[in-house]
């Protein structure tokens, strides 16, 4: 089984993660493809960081950055791909939707490369559609936008 709590992104554990997520990314796309954000820019007081944990062990994490607006932005959506499988994706979005519930935010926006085909199949199978860019994202060809409305009806 695995567990997921909100914890710092200050932890070796989860800076691993980013690197790993980083070379993946570095892998598929050029530099300017990139927008990752860091441990200090995830620490502030309207993010929201999980840490999935399998056996104790940081294996999965991801941020939901609240806007003024109450939209949300999810950030950092990471899994290990030794660890891809068990469902730890599906909770990592499950956990940032029932905070973001809680917090009043009615839509959770994203960017992801279009090029990673495990992400997009778990936020197309959490709901999640395509749109245009938002906040000060611009079209790129690295870049495919989508969004999810936690309106219900």
């Amino acid at each position: 089984m695995f567990s997921i709590a909100q914890e710092t992104p200050r932890q070796p554990e989860v800076l691993a993660l980013f690197e790993q997520s980083d070379a993946y990314a570095a892998s598929l796309y050029p530099q300017e493809g990139h927008y990752p954000v860091d441990a200090d820019y995830l620490s502030v007081p309207h993010v929201r960081f999980f840490v999935a944990r399998w056996q104790g062990v940081a294996v999965g994490c991801c941020a939901l950055v609240i806007g003024s607006d109450r939209v949300g932005e999810l950030k950092r959506m990471i899994v290990d791909p030794a660890a891809r499988g068990r469902g730890i994706g599906r909770g990592l979005m499950a956990a940032i939707e029932e905070v973001a519930i809680t917090e009043g935010i009615r839509l959770i926006q994203l960017e992801t490369g279009p090029a990673n085909g495990p992400a997009l199949a778990l936020y197309r199978t959490c709901g999640y559609q395509e749109r245009g860019p938002f906040g000060s994202y611009q079209p790129s060809p690295y870049s495919l936008f989508m969004e999810r409305s936690l309106v219900r009806s």
